[in-house]
């Protein structure tokens, strides 16, 4: 066993290249089980394309209120409805693989050691979209408020619920997590 380091310098850089070893480690291992083609790229391409219609729609929202607040209710509700079925999926699927694999909602949820960094990237590239477009939708519709109206915009939020079943669902389908221990 190694001596202990002296300085907050030394422990630092100790934990960055165990950090470091076991993010190659776990790289290594996806190439090694999916070698250059990623799964589930249409996971991430309904992702990114639930983002780009909202993103669209919320701008409208934005710019002529009276003629899209309605659309823009119809779509966060809808996507809102997707989002909540990919997550019952994902609760389900994630309950069949856990009687084999050890996994944690950081890892079904926000894909932490369980999915190659491209995937990361791509799918909470999406989700963080998603929550950024319904926050500064809500605080317009906000800051357009009167007593007589309803913020339709901050319906927004529901949205990303989207995204949140997204990564869930790549997850359970495709990510790595370790064999449960007897």
């Amino acid at each position: 066993m190694g001596t202990a380091p002296t300085t907050a310098a030394e422990a630092r850089a100790e934990a960055e290249a165990r950090r470091s070893a076991l993010r190659a480690e776990r790289e290594s291992a996806f190439a090694e089980v999916y070698g250059d083609l990623i799964p589930g790229r249409w996971v991430m391409a309904g992702s990114w394309s639930i983002t780009a219609v909202f993103l669209a729609v919320a701008a409208g929202g934005v710019v002529a209120p009276d003629a899209l607040d309605g659309a823009f209710l119809v779509v966060s509700l809808v996507f809102f409805l997707i989002g909540c079925l990919l997550f019952a999926v994902d609760l389900v699927l994630a309950a069949q693989r856990s009687r084999s694999s050890e996994m944690g909602i950081a890892g079904i949820f926000f894909l932490a050691g369980s999915a190659p960094s491209a995937v990361q990237r791509q799918l909470l590239g999406s989700l963080s979209a998603q929550v950024v477009v319904s926050l500064v939708a809500a605080a317009v519709g906000f800051a357009r408020l009167d007593d007589q109206h309803l913020n339709t915009l901050a319906f927004g939020i529901l949205v990303p619920m989207a995204g949140l079943g997204a990564c869930g669902y790549w997850a359970v389908r495709w990510g790595l997590f370790p064999d449960r221990v007897a």
